[in-house]
Parts: C-alpha cells; structure tokens; sequence
C-alpha cells in the first residue's frame, strides 16, 4: 500500500544549522512568510525507526492477506510472487539516483524538493500539491477499511454490531494524539505492530518451507517462463508495484535522522529489501501451501479467506486469529505512517507560502508538527463525515477508490524524481559515476513507465469502477497538480525555496 511515502523543513531554513535533539526550536526571522512561526522539525531517528515507518506503510500483513491473492487469480497465477522481485528491482535502480542526490538538496522532503532543484519551482510546487492529494487520499481510504475491518472483527467475536464510521472516528482521534507528539513516539508503536504482524506471516512461512508444502510440494511456477506470462501479467505488475507505497517517504524524515545523509539512504534500501524479500516469499509460501493450481482456484474462489484459511491449516485456530486482529493493526499502522508524511507536507508548504503560514510551526516541546497535524486530522474528519453522509461503502469504494488514486499519483511522482534525478546531475556535474547518475535513474524512469502505463491502462480495474470513475480521478489529480504549477507562477515573489 506500499508504504509506501512531504517536506518537514521550509526550505530557506534548512541550510542553517539544525538543533540538537531535545533543543528548541528555531523560529525564522528574516522576513519570509513563516517569519516568527516557522520551525524546524527536531529528532533523532535512526535507521531503523525510519525503516519501521515506511515499511509500515505498506500494511504488508494486508497485501499479503488481500493483494497477493488478487494477483493470483486475475493476474499471472502461481508466478505472481516473481512480480515482487520484479517491482523490486526496478524500485531498487530508482532509489539508486534518489539517495545519491539526497546529500546534495540537504532539505527534509521527497518528491517537492527533488523535482524543485532539477526542474525549477513550478514543476516542483505542482508536485507536492500532487504529492499532498495523494498521501492524504490513501490514508483516507484506509480510514474507511479499518473501520470496516474492526466492525468485522468485532462482530465475530462479541457479536455485537456497531456503524463501520465509530470505529474510523475512533481510529482518527488514535491517530491524532500521536501525530501531535513527537515523531519517535509514533515510531515506537510502528515498530512494535509491524514486527507482530511481519512475524506472524514469517512463522507461517517457515513451517510451509519446512513441511514442503502443500500436496503438490513446493512451488516452482515462478521458475517457468510459460507460468510467469501467463493469465495477465501486466494487472499482476500493477498489483505488486501497488504494494509498495510508501517506501518512497524516507527523505520527508531527513530533519528528524540523527545522521540523514546516511540514515535516509540506508533506511531506503533496506525498507525496499525487506518489503520486497517479504513479499516474495510469503506470496510463494502462500501459493505453496495450496499448490499452483489450488492456490489459484481459491483466489478467484475466496480471495479474502485465503490467506486465513492457509494460516489454519498449517498453524492451527490460534494462528488464524492471531492473523485476524493483525490485518487491524496493520490498517492501522499504514494510516499512522501516512498521516506523518501528509503533515510534514502540510507543515513544509506552509513554511515556503504556498499553504497558510499557520500550518508552518512546530511543537515547542515535541518538535512536532503539530499545528499541520492537527489540519490533516481536521480535514480527514471532514471527508468522513462526508463519506457517511453520502452513504459510500469503507470498503469497495471508500478504499479502492482512493486507494488506487494514490497509486497512480505515486507513480506519476516517482517518474518525475527520476527526470529530476537525471537533469540535476547533468546540469551540475556534481557526481562522476554514471552508473549512479545517470544508467540506474533511466532504467529506473524507463521500469516505472511501463508500471504507469499498466496503471493507467488497467486503471479501472485498480479502483473497482467505471471507466467514467477513472477519468474523472485521473483528472482530479491532474487538476492538483496544474493547481500547484499555477500557484508557483503567480505567487513567486511571496514564496521562498
């Protein structure tokens, strides 16, 4: 949901010295739009509690439990889980020119900064209003699953029934009361949920590994180049690079690393190997635990039962619902992560004038931002409340709908970092290796295309709508961004970089 991935720092601060963690914050004063409010982000992340965070936003647990299945049975069947490594790889050669420009744009943020140095301001303001759009729509969609995922649960073993929205209201304020705290308190409870929910599904596939799996054995359809192309391996493609949204926001965390210029590209490759090295194997665990051709026949039969199914034959009741309150858990972590990143949008575009300048200040004791934390949870509030009034399903329209909007917005984003990537490098000359600045960044543009072409192509699909449904999404998120471009032109003496 790949998880997948927003500026914490304005940009005319961030070459100043940054404070120690813990001390105060320093307010901006030579007159820019945030001057007197304007703050930077404080912390002290290491790798890992970056690594947690954006792995979380992938939900791994659910993309095994719902995606995985889905690109079994309507994409290339039993050699879906090679997609991974495929998806992977070209993610891996996008982040070798993303991490390599990363000590040369020294301001927290992702796509914004990058796109904004290379192509100039317009084409970058245009991304991060892009960017902003899409953040805050998968975490959207995810409010609406989890509340339809927890009054599931909640009916199954109390038996009581409750409106899907009580439980997302619930969530909302969760999610609002650590977003307004410091950062590493929200990577603690990511680190303790994602290593319940990874271990669960690493258990399950140790004993398929160990017992050989199901009655057919282990499976080796991924090996066979008749399997890999078979069915339809452009929407199994488009399901798997899906999955890793999220993995991208590494940088929006750079003013809250302890050491960024090595923590932010350490951190992204290692969210990236985990994810993809964890897909892989328990999507070929699970299709080995049913055999090719069971596993796909079940797909297309109970896609949503069959990872539960798998766990409790080869785990027993316990395990299954184990599994049961984890996809929760793991809905929720997804939604925390995703809430941290739109803030730190939030809170850098207020910082450069092109968001009220409110939203620009940081937390006095936290070093958090809290003020553009509080917005975000505002507005999802909002949306919600809309949602409900409207009468939308949390699950087939509510989350496949903006779900499959932040995917393609995704996507778009990514191939411009990698233009972005290839231009400033060319232009500055900063860096010699051309493996690094130029070979991996273009192989990396030329992979993502060929996924934002499936993407737009299957789009449809994605969202379980109407080509009418998909047009109208694509030209909403075309919308933010021309909104973002228009902003820069007209309001450039009234913004700083």
């Amino acid at each position: 949901m790949a998880g997948h991935q927003s500026e914490s720092v304005r940009n005319q601060a961030c070459l100043q010295d940054r404070p120690a963690p813990g001390g105060p914050a320093v307010p901006e004063t030579d007159g820019s739009p945030g001057e007197g409010r304007a703050h930077t982000l404080r912390g002290h992340l290491g790798v890992w509690s970056i690594v947690f965070m954006v792995v979380a936003a992938a939900a791994p647990l659910t993309v095994v439990a719902g995606v995985v299945p889905l690109g079994i049975g309507i994409g290339n069947g039993a050699a879906f889980p090679l997609t991974f490594v495929i998806c992977c790889a070209t993610l891996l050669l996008f982040a070798v020119g993303f991490t390599r420009m990363t000590p040369h744009v020294p301001k927290a943020g992702a796509f914004y900064t990058y796109v904004r140095s290379s192509l100039g301001r317009p084409m970058g303001l245009g991304s991060a209003y892009l960017a902003l759009a899409t953040y805050s729509a998968v975490m959207l969609g995810v409010y609406g699953y989890i509340g339809a995922a927890t009054q599931e649960l909640v009916f199954q073993y109390v038996g009581v029934t409750l409106p899907w929205w009580l439980y997302s209201a619930a969530v909302l304020l969760i999610v609002a009361l650590l977003g307004y705290r410091h950062v590493e308190l929200s990577g603690k409870v990511l680190g303790v949920l994602l290593i319940c929910e990874v271990g669960i599904v690493v258990v399950f596939d140790l004993v398929v590994t160990v017992r050989g799996g199901g009655d057919s054995g282990l499976s080796t359809a991924l090996l066979q180049p008749s399997q890999i192309t078979s069915g339809s391996p452009g929407i199994a493609l488009m399901f798997a690079i899906a999955s890793f949204l999220g993995f991208e926001a590494t940088a929006v965390y750079r003013d809250e690393a302890r050491d960024p210029d090595r923590t932010v590209p350490r951190a992204t490759y290692l969210a990236l190997l985990l994810v993809g090295s964890f897909y892989a194997l328990s999507s070929w665990a699970l299709v080995s635990a049913w055999g090719d051709q069971a596993a796909v026949k079940e797909a297309n039969a109970d896609p949503g039962n069959m990872l539960i199914t798998a766990v409790e034959r080869y785990l027993g009741s316990a395990g299954s619902h184990i599994v049961l309150f984890l996809l929760v858990s793991s809905i929720f972590a997804a939604i925390l992560s995703f809430h941290n990143v739109a803030a730190r949008y939030v809170f850098s575009l207020a910082n450069t004038g092109a968001l009220p300048i409110g939203g620009g200040s940081s937390h006095p004791r936290h070093g958090s931002p809290h003020t553009a934390s509080l917005v975000q949870s505002g507005l999802s509030l909002v949306m919600l409340v809309i949602f409900v009034v409207v009468g939308m399903d949390p699950v087939t329209q509510i989350f496949s709908w903006l779900v499959g909007t932040a995917t393609l917005g995704v996507l778009v984003l990514m191939c411009l970092t990698c233009l972005a990537v290839v231009v400033f490098f060319r232009r500055t000359r900063v860096e010699r290796n051309v493996w690094a600045t130029v070979v991996a960044p273009v192989l990396g543009l030329a992979g993502l295309l060929t996924c934002l072409i499936l993407t737009l192509t299957n789009f449809p699909l994605l969202i379980g709508g109407s080509r009418g449904l998909a047009i109208g999404i694509e030209a909403l998120l075309a919308t933010f961004f021309v909104g973002g471009f228009v902003v820069a032109v007209v309001r450039r003496r009234h913004l700083t970089d």
